[in-house]
């Protein structure tokens, strides 16, 4: 392989690790807006390991960091930085193929902990004093005002100390309201079904990136260690 494709070869790989790199800065930033703006963080704590914004800022943070190393592997042609980067990509995308199948199996188990989640926040809410948990009852009420909803299930979960947030319309303060029909269960699902969404078509975008890297940076490696250069 002459100094020429040598030299194509390597800007190539810099390209795709920079761009890779962008994207894992992209990802960390975008869960981190997504984790300031949550409204919903406290009603769901069972499964917070795949919540969304905790999943794009792990993944973020740990293809920025790969890819990095990547991206100095190439500049310096490094035997070792290079083989570091390759073992470490390939590792990081057999753990991503491995969480798309823990979202397909477990799915319906995760769908039970959203349940059981909602019904314990739901219980707090309902028991605590007005100085208590503002946390979770403000998230609540977040959730009736913006899916128009009320309670779990409907507004039987609430056992007759339904939330003035429940109410459909002006005025809230008579003695029956008009309440949400529909509980939240549902529509609280639905909206994390779609950002499961946004975040799988993220991950995947990052797969294919990290497959061509893997993909060019072989060449070069074999090429350095044809050529003996050592561990500089």
């Amino acid at each position: 392989m002459n100094r020429s494709c040598v030299n194509c070869l390597k800007s190539l790989v810099l390209s795709l690790n920079f761009l890779c790199w962008l994207c894992g800065a992209f990802v960390v930033a975008f869960g981190e807006f997504q984790m300031i703006h949550s409204k919903f963080a406290s009603l769901i704590t069972s499964f917070w390991p795949i919540y969304p914004a905790n999943t794009l800022v792990v993944t973020g943070t740990i293809v920025t960091c790969v890819c990095y190393l990547g991206m100095l592997g190439g500049m310096k042609e490094n035997r070792c930085m290079l083989i570091s980067f390759f073992v470490l990509l390939f590792v990081l995308m057999l753990v991503e193929l491995a969480m798309a199948c823990v979202f397909l199996v477990y799915s319906r188990k995760i769908d039970a902990y959203f349940e059981e989640d909602l019904m314990r926040s739901l219980d707090i809410y309902r028991l605590s004093s007005s100085e208590n948990n503002t946390d979770i009852k403000k998230d609540f009420d977040t959730v009736h005002f913006l899916f128009r909803c009320c309670g779990v299930h409907g507004e039987a979960d609430w056992k007759g100390d339904i939330p003035i947030s429940c109410c459909t319309e002006d005025p809230c303060n008579t003695l029956n309201p008009a309440n949400w029909p529909e509980g939240c269960l549902v529509k609280l699902r639905d909206w994390f079904a779609s950002n499961y969404v946004s975040t799988g078509a993220g991950v995947v975008t990052l797969f294919i990136i990290q497959f061509i890297c893997l993909s060019i940076t072989v060449p070069l490696f074999c090429h350095i260690s044809r050529s003996g250069l050592g561990y500089k």
